[in-house]
């Protein structure tokens, strides 16, 4: 069962493709638009919402960068741009690049590491002084040009909990079976999410990781409205959040495919996914 989200996922689109130009040809939305920040919101550790901190977060060369240049001590200043709205079925794409030298006194557990938080809190809901929004992290790791084993998209719970193999995990952070990407190279990190049902990670087209029911619980994460962490509670919608964590890192493509009207309503799992009640195929990206 694990691959027949993937088998499925490339039968439909074939198909989809090849009726043309009608209305079941996927539709990828750009969120990011290669000239500004519009749409999204802003939230750094110990500032206000859209207090963009030391321009942590830029535009350059039509990229969206995360800079540390006007930082003196990073003081654990962990930052996220929310893209505003709200999702629960979709493909997300992220391109990325780890470049330069880590912030002055970032730690060591953050040296190239950054992160795609999906099934977020809204960006409001946090905290002045919360350090990361209760969400799934894929956790964007770079390698150290060393020979030894540092995977990317990999998995972190901030407040949240998930299931493996039918057990609730708790522990902070689970590697993915990804490659090791050192240097400043591109990568592309892929995330299929479903609602409460399942969420896969892919790394340059692989997938290196998946687990089922995402929900509130657990630890690792601080500053935040306790009363909003109810253990338990499935996560099936959220935010998109990209992250600051000390080192520089530069995102290329922020891309989303719209999932919500592929899912049968009546379905009492996933194996319906990309057909409608009526079993013509999902017109991709329409709400």
């Amino acid at each position: 069962m694990k691959s027949q989200i993937t088998t499925l996922l490339l039968c439909c689109t074939l198909a989809a493709f090849g009726q043309g130009n009608s209305a079941s040809k996927e539709e990828w939305k750009p969120l990011f638009n290669g000239k500004n920040l519009d749409g999204w919101d802003v939230k750094i550790r110990g500032n206000d919402l859209n207090d963009n901190f030391g321009n942590t977060f830029r535009v350059e060369d039509g990229k969206m960068v995360v800079r540390y240049d006007q930082y003196d001590d990073f003081k654990k200043k962990y930052g996220h741009i929310f893209y505003k709205g709200d999702f629960s079925y979709y493909r997300i794409i992220v391109e990325y690049r780890f470049v330069g030298e880590q912030a002055p006194k970032g730690e060591g557990w953050a040296w190239r590491n950054s992160g795609i938080m999906v099934h977020g809190q809204p960006a409001a809901s946090m905290g002045k002084d919360q350090d990361f929004p209760a969400s799934i992290e894929v956790q964007l790791l770079g390698g150290s040009g060393d020979g030894k084993k540092r995977t990317t998209c990999n998995l972190c719970t901030p407040g949240t909990n998930v299931v493996i193999d039918g057990k609730l995990r708790t522990q902070h952070c689970i590697n993915s079976t990804s490659k090791t990407y050192d240097g400043d190279q591109w990568v592309q990190a892929e995330v299929l999410v479903l609602g409460d049902s399942l969420i896969q990670h892919f790394a340059n087209g692989e997938k290196v990781l998946e687990y089922n029911k995402p929900q509130l619980g657990g630890g690792s994460v601080s500053g935040h409205d306790a009363s909003l962490v109810v253990d338990g509670k499935l996560l099936d919608h959220g935010s998109i959040s990209l992250q600051s964590e000390s080192h520089p890192v530069e995102f290329r493509k922020v891309e989303i495919l719209n999932l919500k009207g592929c899912m049968d309503p009546k379905a009492k799992n996933y194996k319906s996914y990309f057909v409608k009640a009526d079993n013509s195929l999902c017109d991709y990206g329409k709400k």
